[in-house]
């Protein structure tokens, strides 16, 4: 399967709830930490809803 890398750019601090428990469930909390997840429609729609906190890798 194909896989995507995943970066955290912005901080959770001052977020909604709902945000903070995305980039838990993408597997981030901390700032520029990289995950490796499977390339799902699931991961490609929470990061459509965050692209203030997170970017994908090359």
């Amino acid at each position: 399967m194909a896989t995507i890398k995943i970066k955290q750019i912005g901080s959770p601090i001052r977020r909604p709830e709902a945000q903070r428990k995305m980039l838990i469930g993408l597997g981030l909390n901390k700032m520029n930490r990289v995950v490796e997840l499977t390339d799902t429609p699931e991961v490609r729609g929470t990061i459509a809803r965050l692209p203030h906190l997170v970017a994908v890798v090359d």
